[in-house]
């Protein structure tokens, strides 16, 4: 995406409408949208059959971005399997497209988030002895908490329930949890919203259910279609994808500026939105464009959300290409990013090559989790390669080693910013706003406080700790011109005057009000 796109204002008809460059979220995996003039209508994908809501229900095995992934996040969707519900039947979709009963949806939709004030505590199968358990801390403690209910402070509740659970205090956590319950809701603050999915995450860790993350929203899975309008409609409204985007192909064209044959490596190809652009721009560089070949790295999961295999994006990106006679080959890579091995990057003499790691870096594995540490290992395998330049798109956030209470206060604040933004572009009572949040950002966010280990793949990390991880493999940086910079800034126009722009250190950094968000930058 170059300084001389241009940037329309944001749209509020977003679904059956083109999209100039969709991606991923994600944040889930905010890739997975339609490319532009070919809009992916319901009747573009497989239809997937929905089993009927009986106590048993599909769930995703291990999450994937569209973060704000892009395995979930907005990217990939992860393989499905049944999961033994212990709570009450569903015996329908969580939400419908019936504007005159949407209050009644989303009551029913709290009611199946939330439970009532006895299945908080049962729903698991807890058995709640609060009588019998430990008694509270102390006589100054159970006022502290008492003032903390009284006065709503929906924060502070959630991390004292929060440090509860972690002290194994069950007295408390389930005591906290029965108040909690009465304090959220998905329909109102954004505050509000937020506690309801980091409360479900506090239950889900509480029952031991983080390995069945998906199931415990209780809630069942949208058709890929619907999927892809819900990352759609994410993608429009805020500018967090873009901006990453932008920044990254920004890089890029520029480092490419003089090289007749050009390779880049995409680690979360996804629906390969991202490239739209660049092919476009490159497409009109003076003395004409060079020989594109894109690899496009993404395992099966992400099939769900795209509606097909990797074939369907390479088979769109010639066809674009192609109108712009631009010279293109696309190489599938059909497998993890984890796996990804030398001999599967097809790198030939006599290319420039371009790496991207866009949202997707965080969902490998380090030395924390496994032996492997692909996080590192991948970098190292890039940097054999020599690469002219290497892109990172990533969520300024520590969620990775952060022991679990001050991991649920980062998130909180992290989340906290999404959900505000989105209240700023999107009126509350927009009847694919709970739908939005639910199946693009509740999923990490449950994923961050339920799980561990190698469940735990939301795992994020701040720009100063991928820079030292960049350097150890033996980067340099790559500092991102002033043209990038200004062409956020002209995107940044057509949203609210509370998005930040820091350029720092050569990066680039996007936030809301005082939180910085996405960090963007490049290394050789």
């Amino acid at each position: 995406m170059r300084a001389t796109e241009r940037h329309g204002s944001v749209s509020h008809k977003f679904v059956e409408q083109p999209v100039e460059a969709p991606g991923s979220y994600g944040f889930p995996s905010i890739h997975n949208v339609a490319i532009q003039g070919e809009h992916l209508s319901p009747h573009n994908f497989e239809q997937y059959e929905s089993s009927s809501a009986t106590s048993k229900y599909h769930v995703q095995s291990s999450p994937s971005s569209l973060s704000f992934s892009a395995h979930g996040s907005p990217t990939s969707q992860p393989d499905m399997q049944s999961y033994q519900s212990s709570g009450s039947p569903l015996n329908q979709s969580c939400l419908t497209n019936d504007v005159g009963g949407l209050s009644l949806k989303i009551r029913e939709l709290e009611s199946l988030l939330l439970g009532n004030e006895s299945d908080v505590l049962d729903i698991y199968g807890i058995t709640s002895q609060v009588k019998h358990d430990q008694d509270l801390s102390g006589e100054q403690n159970w006022k502290q908490m008492m003032g903390m209910i009284s006065k709503g402070d929906l924060k502070e509740v959630l991390c004292a329930c929060a440090e509860a659970l972690a002290e194994n205090d069950m007295s408390t956590t389930e005591w906290l949890m029965s108040n909690l319950h009465q304090m959220v809701s998905v329909s109102g603050e954004p505050v509000q919203r937020l506690g309801a999915y980091m409360l479900e995450g506090l239950v889900a860790r509480l029952a031991s259910t983080g390995s069945c993350i998906y199931a415990s929203l209780r809630c069942k899975e949208p058709a890929s279609a619907e999927l892809l309008s819900y990352m759609h409609i994410l993608y429009e409204i805020c500018p967090y994808f873009k901006f990453g985007y932008m920044s990254a192909n920004g890089a890029i064209a520029e480092a490419m500026k003089d090289e007749s044959r050009v390779h880049i490596i995409d680690f979360q190809i996804a629906q390969g939105s991202q490239w739209i652009t660049l092919i476009q721009a490159l497409a009109s560089r003076p003395g004409g464009p060079p020989h594109i070949r894109l690899t496009g790295i993404d395992d099966s999961t992400s099939a769900y959300a795209r509606g097909g295999g990797l074939d369907l994006v390479g088979k769109r990106l010639s066809r674009l290409a192609e109108s712009y006679k631009v010279p293109f080959e696309f190489h599938a890579a059909g497998i993890s990013a984890s796996e990804v091995q030398l001999e599967d990057l097809a790198v030939q003499t006599g290319e420039a090559l371009a790496v991207n790691f866009a949202f997707t870096l965080h969902h490998m594995p380090d030395e924390s989790v496994s032996i492997e540490n692909h996080r590192d290992r991948l970098l190292r395998v890039v940097k054999s390669l020599s690469p002219k330049v290497v892109t990172l798109v990533e969520q300024e956030s520590n969620t990775n080693t952060a022991p679990f209470c001050p991991r649920f206060t980062e998130a909180f604040s992290y989340y906290g910013a999404i959900f505000d933004s989105i209240d700023a572009a999107l009126p509350r009572e927009h009847k694919e706003r709970i739908n939005v949040e639910q199946h693009c950002l509740a999923r990490e966010i449950v994923n961050i406080i339920a799980c561990e280990g190698v469940e735990r793949v939301e795992r994020t990390e701040l720009l100063s700790k991928w820079r030292s991880r960049f350097m150890m493999a033996g980067f340099s940086p790559y500092p991102l011109s002033s043209i990038i910079n200004a062409t956020i800034k002209t995107l940044l126009q057509s949203y609210s005057e509370k998005y930040t722009l820091e350029e720092r250190d050569g990066a680039l950094y996007l936030g809301w009000k005082n939180q910085a968000l996405v960090a963007c930058c490049a290394w050789r």
